[in-house]
């Protein structure tokens, strides 16, 4: 991890999109929440993502379960470690994905357009 990822993400556990994706795939185990803004997750995001931009995490991270493993992703993980640790502040369970929706698109893993039923609005 380098400086400015310790900077904005202090002591938040870190996955990789593969990792991620395993968590998510294990029923009722993780969410996922893109942070990325509505104009972003148009172009595609984690299927069944909860989309909440950062800018709004605040006001609705009550929305957000508190027993699952929350996992926090945006475009190339610069936004997410931010929201993440805005999420342990408020006692939630979460993790970080590294490199983002890029990360996970390089990866091979599978991509939704919110309008298509694979992703949550939250």
């Amino acid at each position: 991890m380098g400086w400015f990822e310790k900077l904005i993400g202090g002591n938040i556990p870190n996955v990789t999109p593969a990792e991620a994706h395993r968590m998510l795939s294990e029923e009722g185990q993780a969410i996922i929440v893109d942070v990325r803004s509505p104009m972003e997750t148009r172009s595609g995001t984690v299927p069944g993502a909860v989309l909440i931009p950062l800018n709004e995490l605040g006001r609705r991270m009550n929305t957000l379960p508190r027993d699952r493993k929350i996992l926090t992703i945006c475009r190339s993980s610069h936004r997410s470690p931010i929201a993440a640790r805005q999420l342990k502040r408020a006692g939630y369970d979460v993790v970080n994905v590294l490199g983002g929706t890029i990360g996970w698109y390089r990866a091979g893993l599978p991509m939704a357009r919110p309008d298509d039923g694979g992703a949550g609005a939250g």
